[in-house]
């Protein structure tokens, strides 16, 4: 059985202690550095160069104070790695540094804004968490209570199977009167008014001791078939939810970038349009206009499919349509549940031993077979009748108070107690009609082993799809994060470099011409929905195949609240 555990994947910034700790000395001890003393009047000279340039670069601009675009990126000094601890804590939700580190600043924020600012003008949000979303669709959804019902009724029908034994009870009056012709016992025609009442109570019943027998082991093994269906069902919708919460945690991170992004477009507009003619052409200022435009496009877009998700999600949960959500677990959670060092060859055999579909085929194969057992004994075993006959017809009262008289009189009441016992061996249609509900009965069988056949040939096909997919989304991300990282860093250095100028000649050109930021901010975007995607793919792919696996995941996540 492979090892199932989740993990937490965090980034931390990677500096020594040793570091912090000498940084602490050098601020409590004082020190005298003998070569910045001799550098000092360099950088007087460099700094006073870097006022003029900024001065005449600068001329002409607006005076409103610029956003901080050339901090320093997280991302320069960065590593992830994942720690086994429980998923849905509030400690895993913030990010903000421990007491005592070191805080570096950041280019690109590293908390998320939050996407329903923008996304409905209703602030009260409701924050939730992937195990909620899940036992709330499997406490309330349509299809959870459906097969609940299933449950409940397959329970009735086997409640009904195992009563054949047990008598009917009659209980009440009976009047006869008969008036003119009738026959006598040896055949001659007589005339008479007779009538008879009764009072009393009677029990009757008339089964099969085959059905009796049978019928109960075959609704009890149905009775199985629908609770396992109630497993594969929750499994089914837990993992509609969790599909449908990692899209939206997808969009949400996408929307946060693209927020971001717009703001960056905006300043960079600004900054473009500040700086000298001599140093950037026009052209320049309506790239960064339609950059602009694309990033809002882009954010347009990502809030609609977020809207979309969020819809599905609250279909799922069946709660009410209009509540804005807002996923409480970091866009960048990766979740892994199932040992990458079993091969799929090892899993196909826990999926057949585990799926609950299979289980319940496997039921339903077996009631098959009890029903065809069951045809076959009913020519051999008998049915039994126990008939109340003391009133006509038979099978209503059998002991009460009896009184009978004739032309309108009435003698006196008297007890009476009449009964009948039956044991009878039937051949159906002279036996043929046996034959073909032992044929009816086999073929129903055999079209319940076929189904079992073609849903084990699917589990297995599943468990092969799933760990593609995984294999398949892990590649991807390898890939996605670094690609990430290195966006980040390109669009941090780039936002840098564009402020800064150097001399050619008697040309003062810039180091990064704003057409290469507005190409960082693109490659952003892309790297940003590619590393999203990624991550996502990759949550959905380890609960499918942990699906497919036949692991129950509402119980998995309930254990983890």
């Amino acid at each position: 059985m492979p090892d199932c555990y989740v993990r937490y994947s965090r980034n931390f910034d990677l500096i020594p202690p040793r570091k912090v700790a000498d940084r602490e000395t050098e601020a409590s001890l004082p020190s005298i550095d003998w070569f910045q003393v001799v550098q000092m009047p360099l950088r007087c000279t460099c700094l006073g160069i870097g006022l003029v340039l900024g001065f005449l670069s600068s001329a002409g601009s607006a005076q409103e104070p610029s956003a901080n675009l050339s901090a320093k990126p997280e991302s320069l000094r960065r590593t992830s790695f994942q720690v086994a601890i429980p998923l849905f804590t509030e400690e895993n939700k913030s990010a903000a540094p421990t007491p005592g580190e070191p805080e570096t600043k950041k280019l690109i924020p590293s908390v998320r804004p939050n996407p329903l600012v923008s996304l409905t003008a209703n602030p009260n949000y409701r924050p939730i968490t992937l195990t909620e979303a899940v036992l709330i669709a499997n406490r309330q959804g349509i299809d959870a209570l459906q097969a609940d019902r299933a449950i409940d009724l397959a329970n009735a029908e086997y409640q009904k199977t195992r009563l054949l034994w047990l008598p009917n009870i009659n209980a009440g009056t009976d009047y006869f009167y008969h008036s003119g012709a009738t026959q006598g016992a040896d055949g001659s025609l007589l005339m008479n008014n007779r009538q008879s009442f009764m009072y009393g109570v009677g029990w009757n019943a008339v089964f099969g001791i085959t059905d009796a027998i049978y019928a109960p082991i075959a609704a009890r093994r149905e009775l199985r078939a629908r609770e396992s269906i109630k497993l594969a069902i929750n499994n089914d919708l837990s993992l509609s939810v969790i599909e449908a919460y990692f899209t939206l945690l997808q969009y949400a991170g996408e929307l946060a970038t693209d927020q971001m992004l717009i703001i960056q477009g905006e300043e960079l507009v600004r900054q473009v349009g500040a700086l000298a003619e001599g140093l950037v052409p026009a052209v320049e200022t309506n790239r960064a206009k339609v950059e602009l435009s694309r990033r809002k496009q882009a954010a347009s877009t990502t809030r609609e499919r977020y809207l979309y998700s969020q819809a599905d999600l609250t279909r799922l949960m069946r709660i009410s349509p209009t509540q804005p959500l807002m996923p409480s677990e970091p866009s960048n959670l990766k979740i892994r549940l199932i040992d990458p060092k079993y091969s799929v060859d090892e899993l196909i055999p826990i999926a057949l031993t585990n799926r609950p579909e299979l289980a319940s085929q496997q039921a339903l194969v077996q009631a098959t077979l009890d029903r065809l057992r069951q045809e076959k004994m009913r020519p051999l075993i008998p049915s039994l009748a126990f008939r109340s006959v003391s009133t006509n017809p038979s099978g209503s009262l059998a002991v009460g108070s009896f009184s009978a008289g004739s032309a309108g009189n009435f003698g006196s009441m008297s007890g009476r107690f009449d009964y009948d016992i039956q044991v009878i061996w039937e051949l159906q249609n002279l036996g043929l009609g046996n034959y073909v509900r032992i044929k009816e009965k086999r073929t129903e069988h055999e079209i319940a082993l076929l189904e079992l056949f073609r849903i084990q040939d699917r589990v297995a096909a599943e468990v092969i799809q799933a760990y593609a997919s995984v294999t398949s989304a892990a590649e991807r991300l390898l890939v996605a994060e670094p690609a990430y990282d290195e966006a980040r860093e390109l669009l941090a250095k780039n936002i840098e470099a564009m402020t800064q100028t150097r001399r050619v000649g008697n040309l003062l050109t810039l180091i990064v011409r704003p057409q290469e930021v507005v190409a960082s901010m693109q490659a952003m975007a892309q790297a940003n929905s590619d590393y999203q995607a990624a991550i996502a793919d990759y949550n959905r792919a380890q609960f499918r195949l942990y699906r497919a696996l036949g692991h129950p995941i509402d119980t998995l996540l309930s254990g983890l609240r």
